[in-house]
């Protein structure tokens, strides 16, 4: 059974969310601050986090912060900041998917069960897989598709499993562009409600964790992104 953190401080809020999904399935540890949420999660033992942004003792984009310091755990931010700057911010510190309240429970659901089957912690069966082989090597890349893990010129990278699920696609298919919206319906089940600026920063804290800019993840203008053929 994987079990999901839910960080909320509003305690009838926490749980009602943790009541919602227990019921579909799930076993739930809950939080009530970002202290609190971070140390849960050192502690080990969690499949996926409900994170609130606004907490006390530490919000919850230091939270966030903290938990990609020590974990690639699916993270999915739930919360009443819907700014695109707010939006942005929390992608960029590490977030996998963001839902802005007040959401539907349906929704809610469907977008933990999607981070799940992209989870690290719980990585598709051969069947599920694009057809290809176990493992890619394509310029700089080393993919291993059942052990989920990337290697990019010789070095191991830490990447989200929405990031893995990027790299994948690219790599399997050397040259061919990917337009945003393909990519959203692809990785993200068309489930980010921001569009096109979350495949964008994904993208480029994928460039950051390569160092090499642009040239291996190379934006098609106008379109989307490419794995460069040669």
């Amino acid at each position: 059974m994987q079990t999901i953190l839910v960080v909320e401080d509003e305690r009838d809020l926490n749980d009602l969310l943790a009541e919602q999904l227990v019921r579909a399935g799930y076993a739930v540890r809950q939080a009530f601050d970002g202290r609190e949420a971070v140390e849960t999660v050192r502690a080990g033992g969690v499949d996926l986090v409900l994170l609130d942004w606004m907490l006390p003792v530490l919000d919850g984009l230091s939270a966030l912060r903290e938990i990609r310091a020590i974990s690639l755990v699916p993270v999915l931010m739930l919360t009443a900041r819907g700014q695109d700057i707010d939006v942005v911010n929390g992608l960029e510190a590490g977030a996998d998917d963001y839902l802005a309240k007040p959401a539907h429970i349906r929704v809610l659901r469907a977008r933990v069960a999607a981070l799940l089957r992209r989870s690290a912690t719980a990585p598709p069966t051969p069947e599920a897989r694009p057809a290809g082989p176990d493992v890619l090597r394509h310029g700089g890349f080393t993919v291993d598709r059942a052990a989920r893990t990337v290697a990019f010129e010789g070095a191991s990278l830490d990447l989200t499993p929405t990031e893995f699920d990027l790299v994948e696609l690219l790599c399997l298919n050397p040259g061919r562009a990917f337009s945003r919206e393909y990519l959203l319906e692809r990785i993200w089940n068309e489930s980010a409600e921001v569009g096109h600026r979350t495949v964008d920063t994904h993208v480029q804290r994928l460039r950051k964790k390569l160092g090499d800019g642009d040239a291996s993840i190379q934006t098609v203008w106008g379109m989307g992104y490419r794995v460069k053929a040669g």
